[in-house]
């Protein structure tokens, strides 16, 4: 065997939940390089940390792997279960959770090598001020943060990223950018999965994952040499048809003196927003200023609604109106929502459960959403995935049916959340463009949340900046 290799995969089929998904695999990681996969490489991540079954070929595996993946799995103090989607804006349950440093604090290194201790850690991930926040009130950003923090205490040999970026800002991702480089120089060697346009500079090598196979591997001076994807065009004249959006509401949403506290924690300060029928906010801020709850607040998610001044569609909360009243008009995607759903139900299911705002098809498929859920698929181009399996198809490919599940009801208002998550920069054209296209032959309210200027829409025009909860724009 060569003595270079930290790992490898010869002939190996994958397996998940019964299916394969790789079949005669090959892949290698070799001392001294540091490997970026783009497509949907997230089985395969699993896979190498050994949470996915592999059969037939040969394995060589690495001393000590750790995977940091798209979602968290803390434990509550109590050890009764893991969190829950929208836990976070419950703060009684803020007394079951550890602290960023008790959390932290109970890693145990795997190997010898003990370069990351808890004290560096908190530093180099900016992670010292929140040091006492409970770990289920943490944003999504500074939850990716944690996650590597722990990653990085265990002192693995071979460190799996999957998306590792997602969800940060912009300061907070260069700032990853520099940390990769100081846990190579560690010792510690890097497979991370990532969109093509956003493959850190420490990087060596790219593999390119394309339906179940590795369809290229090259240094990554080949790779940015390479061609680029073809943009593929939607159907605009289908997707035109299929909007049909009422509402006869003076304004979609008004926030008058808001203020969100958790404990002495305060989330939201003083908020005055009003919404008016067919505007286009672009919601922005660092992590941790708040874009979150103020999304809750208004997507029926969050209890502090009630005891709050928050009016949507005319209607104050809390006079009589239910949760799914609310929900039915809002059409809602993000790309934490993506991994809530059942993990063997497929994109067309995933779809249907638009109709019922639930989080996945518990029922049996009615007849009659057939045809508007085809449609869907057929204008998004994005029919060949009705029968897959919604949790394998590509980031993309998830945010498009989330899309479409959000539209099949014709909500008034439309809420995207980071929806650009894990895209390359063709990918993210494509999206703009389809929400560009909706928004200028319908008169859909958009909020668009988002940390970058470049995955704005053009359909935007108005602006809502927040910082440390406050509103310090809104213009």
């Amino acid at each position: 065997m060569d003595n270079r290799i930290l790992f490898s995969f010869s002939n190996v089929t994958i397996r998940d939940n019964g299916e394969t998904v790789f079949k005669d695999l090959d892949f290698s990681v070799k001392r001294c390089e540091h490997w970026a996969l783009t497509g949907n490489a997230d089985v395969l991540l699993q896979a190498i940390a050994g949470k996915k079954q592999v059969i037939n070929g040969s394995t060589v595996k690495a001393q000590s792997v750790v995977l940091v993946g798209s979602t968290s799995q803390f434990k509550n103090l109590s050890n009764t279960g893991t969190f829950y989607h929208q836990q976070r804006f419950n703060s009684m349950d803020a007394d079951d959770a550890q602290t960023v440093t008790q959390h932290l604090a109970s890693i145990v290194p795997l190997g010898g090598n003990s370069y990351w201790k808890l004290q560096n850690a908190l530093d180099k991930l900016n992670l010292s001020h929140l040091a006492d926040k409970a770990i289920i009130k943490l944003s999504n950003g500074e939850t990716r943060r944690l996650l590597l923090a722990e990653a990085l205490l265990k002192n693995p040999a071979l460190l799996l990223l999957d998306n590792p970026v997602a969800g940060l800002d912009i300061t907070s991702r260069a700032a990853f950018n520099t940390l990769l480089q100081e846990v190579i120089a560690s010792g510690i060697h890097i497979v991370v999965a990532v969109p093509e346009d956003e493959i850190p500079a420490a990087i060596t090598h790219v593999a390119v994952i394309e339906g179940g196979n590795i369809t290229s591997r090259q240094s990554i001076a080949g790779f940015k040499a390479r061609g680029k994807a073809n943009y593929v065009a939607f159907n605009g004249d289908l997707l035109k048809d299929l909007l049909n959006i009422q509402s006869d509401c003076q304004n979609i949403v008004s926030m008058k003196g808001v203020n969100i506290r958790y404990g002495d924690k305060v989330i939201l300060d003083n908020i005055d927003w009003t919404v008016l029928p067919g505007e286009r906010w672009a919601v922005l801020g660092h992590n941790g200023a708040g874009k979150s709850t103020l999304l809750s607040l208004i997507n029926a998610d969050n209890p502090q609604a009630y005891a709050v001044n928050i009016s949507l569609f005319d209607k104050r909360k809390g006079t009589g109106e239910s949760i799914w009243d609310i929900k039915k008009k809002i059409g809602y995607v993000s790309a934490e929502l993506s991994k809530f759903f059942p993990p063997d139900q497929t994109c067309h299911q995933i779809i249907e459960s638009g109709f019922y705002d639930t989080m996945g098809l518990f029922r049996k498929p009615a007849s009659a959403n057939a045809e508007i859920i085809k449609n869907w698929m057929d204008a998004l181009e994005i029919s060949a995935y009705a029968d897959k399996i919604f949790a394998r198809v590509p980031d993309n490919v998830k945010q498009l049916c989330l899309l479409a599940r959000a539209m099949v009801k014709n909500p008034p208002l439309l809420i995207l959340d980071e929806p650009c998550t894990g895209m390359d920069a063709t990918q993210k054209l494509y999206f703009k463009t389809i929400i560009n296209h909706i928004c200028t032959t319908s008169n859909l309210t958009l909020i668009f949340v988002s940390h970058y200027p470049e995955e704005i829409p053009a359909c935007v025009n108005r602006t809502l900046v927040l910082q440390n909860g406050s509103v310090v724009q809104a213009q």
